[in-house]
């Protein structure tokens, strides 16, 4: 099975100067938990997702008027269209991340989360290993 299978397509994006305040109002009305943020030219350049504006924002008592970029992963994760899921799996486990950006000559096309692989069959073990690679250590 091929990611372009499985994804979300038609990635939420924004510029990367967007703010905190204006990326979270785009969450709530597309119901997403991520955006990804674009350079000018469409290429991705940064990912916020709702869990790094708890994190990174509100829990550090940050402005929600902060850039996107200051709180945004980056380099951004990618995973293109025809490539196995297996490997965007192991990707996922390899940088610790449970959602990858779906790119194609440069933009961003959607997102592939670690629950759309495991609403299509994801095997278990393989799910659990992105969610151990993807939680930040505790000790």
């Amino acid at each position: 099975m091929l990611v372009g299978d499985v994804m979300t397509e038609g990635a939420i994006t924004a510029a990367p100067d967007t703010s905190v305040r204006e990326i979270a109002q785009l969450m709530r009305t597309h119901n997403v938990g991520s955006v990804v943020l674009v350079a000018v030219d469409g290429r991705p350049v940064g990912f916020i997702t709702d869990r790094d504006i708890v994190l990174s924002v509100v829990a550090q008592g940050r402005s929600l008027d902060d850039r996107a970029a200051v709180h945004a992963s980056s380099p951004v994760i990618r995973a293109e269209p025809d490539m196995e899921v297996e490997e965007a799996t192991q990707r996922m486990v390899r940088h610790g991340v449970r959602r990858l950006v779906v790119v194609e000559g440069g933009a961003a096309l959607g997102v592939v989360t670690l629950d759309d692989l495991s609403s299509r069959g994801l095997e278990p073990e393989l799910s659990a290993r992105v969610t151990r690679a993807a939680l930040p250590s505790l000790g």
